[in-house]
């Protein structure tokens, strides 16, 4: 019998400064750098546990925006289905990091891509991340630009998840469920 999938949810983290900066985690168990996510608790929607668990790993409070797509991939329990939401952190921490947390890292987009241990996450903070940036009014230099108009935005979000099909259904089914 196949097992139900992990459901857990995160964030793209971005903090501004001169060029702006994302956050990736360093794991203890694994020493692996990954983007900040966990399981979603007894009752959490994923939205919810997207803020709780961005806190717990990097220790910074975080304003919650956009839905920026669903990353599914297998684990050694089975499949994971993470959703992930653009997120903006305070520039400085308010908690100490989970344990099992060892370090946040705060780079530019490329440097943060190049750094992720895991090839899908790369690929897909690859894709995501330029939204992100859009989204929250900044480019990848860093200097502010026009927010794009909503529908534009919509748009590209789309053309990301034309090339995931299951990944869209997923998404879909967890909306209908929330």
């Amino acid at each position: 019998m196949a097992r139900a999938p992990v459901l857990a949810a995160g964030g793209i983290v971005l903090r501004q400064a001169a060029t702006p900066l994302v956050a990736i985690v360093r794991l203890r168990k694994r020493n692996e750098w990954v983007l900040p996510k966990g399981k979603l608790d007894r009752g959490e929607t994923p939205r919810e546990a997207a803020q709780r668990e961005v806190n717990e790993e990097t220790g910074h409070d975080v304003a919650v925006h956009e839905f920026l797509g669903t990353l599914v991939y297998e684990s050694r329990g089975g499949s994971k289905v993470v959703h992930f939401w653009r997120m903006e952190a305070g520039a400085e921490p308010v908690r100490e990091l989970m344990r099992d947390v060892k370090a946040v890292e705060w780079l530019p987009l490329a440097d943060a891509i190049e750094r992720l241990s895991r090839g899908y996450e790369r690929a897909f903070l690859e894709n995501v991340g330029p939204i992100a940036l859009s989204a929250g009014g900044i480019s990848q230099s860093g200097t502010s630009v026009a927010r794009t108009p909503e529908r534009m935005r919509v748009e590209a979000i789309g053309e990301v998840r034309d090339r995931r099909s299951l990944v869209q259904k997923i998404r879909d089914w967890f909306w209908r469920a929330a």
